[in-house]
């Protein structure tokens, strides 16, 4: 007499059946190291990495000090600014929007604020 399994409508003598009793042997069991340390990543990799799928999410903009080549005055400046931004005393272009960052022109001096 066959037995049916669990309501499947399946015999204990049916490949199915057979194939889900099937165990793999304790050898079949491994670990494997990775080639890169998850948990503390280096920051070449981190910077690399989109800024949704960081360790810590953190934004790829920043602010930045512009120093203007003629008048030598400084403007704060988003570094992916969508406008033509203008030195207030000379009136002369510090940077121009692309795609993403802002291009500084020609001769413009930059640092980041922390």
């Amino acid at each position: 007499m066959a037995m049916e399994t669990a309501g499947f409508g399946l015999n204990q003598s049916s490949p199915r059946a057979l194939k889900r009793k099937r165990v793999l042997p304790f050898s079949c069991y491994f670990t494997m190291t990775l080639a890169v340390d998850l948990l503390n990543p280096s920051p070449e990799l981190e910077k690399r990495q989109h800024k949704l799928k960081r360790l810590v999410q953190s934004p790829n903009s920043y602010f930045m000090d512009v120093k203007c080549p003629g008048c030598f005055a400084i403007t704060t400046v988003f570094s992916h600014a969508q406008t033509v931004v203008i030195c207030g005393s000379c009136a002369s272009i510090l940077c121009q929007p692309t795609g993403g960052r802002a291009r500084l022109t020609e001769g413009c001096s930059f640092r980041k604020k922390n």
